[in-house]
């Protein structure tokens, strides 16, 4: 996809405040520091639109993103990160599923997992809870360019089997060198021209 427009439009916790729903979406999951802001980030051709920390845990709202005035990207809180208070994480469960089931407008998930860390309870549950609902998910491993191309191939085989995906159906991604930038944007529109009765509209 040419990007030729990409904005922030607003933060949101509840339905109430999210925007109207006039755009396919797209939601980014992690857990905290997974690389998801540098992700969003280079899929739209931005270097600061979403904003990165180096600090875990510090979006803790659903922030919405207009993209060429026919997507939106939902960049949704990080997940799992301890020194994060609390009362805190308890809010990020419900709000987080609040928005999955109840946003008619959301086309599907992108799960990112860090390719040096093993997914946990978290990312399993979640993607049992998001094939119970039906919502479609798409496996992105980021961090790629930290490992060598032989030690790739060797975490892809660990993650697919944790994660129970064939490897194939898993992205390799690097928001560095932009490895398989162009792999998810296919497997992104390829979503978002699925109409609710399942039929693809792509070709």
């Amino acid at each position: 996809m040419i990007i030729k427009h990409a904005e922030f439009i607003k933060s949101a916790v509840k339905p109430a405040h999210y925007p109207p729903e006039c755009f396919p979406e797209i939601a980014f999951a992690g857990r905290s520091n997974v690389g998801k802001s540098s992700l969003i980030n280079t899929l739209i051709n931005r270097r600061n639109l979403v904003k990165t920390s180096s600090q875990p845990g510090r979006t803790q709202l659903l922030n919405f993103f207009l993209i060429n005035n026919a997507l939106m990207m939902v960049d949704l809180p990080g997940y799992g990160y301890a020194k994060v208070p609390r009362a805190i994480q308890k809010t990020w469960k419900p709000m987080v599923e609040t928005y999955l089931t109840t946003r008619k407008s959301l086309k599907g998930v992108v799960l990112i997992v860090d390719i040096r860390r093993t997914p946990g309870l978290e990312e399993n549950a979640l993607l049992e809870w998001l094939k119970y609902q039906s919502i479609p998910c798409i496996i992105v491993i980021t961090k790629s360019d930290k490992l060598s191309k032989n030690e790739q191939l060797k975490r892809l085989s660990v993650l697919s089997e944790t994660l129970g995906r064939d490897p194939n159906e898993l992205v390799l991604f690097s928001a560095k060198s932009r490895q398989g930038k162009d792999v998810l944007w296919h497997r992104l529109e390829a979503l978002i021209s699925v109409d609710p009765a399942g039929v693809n509209h792509e070709s």
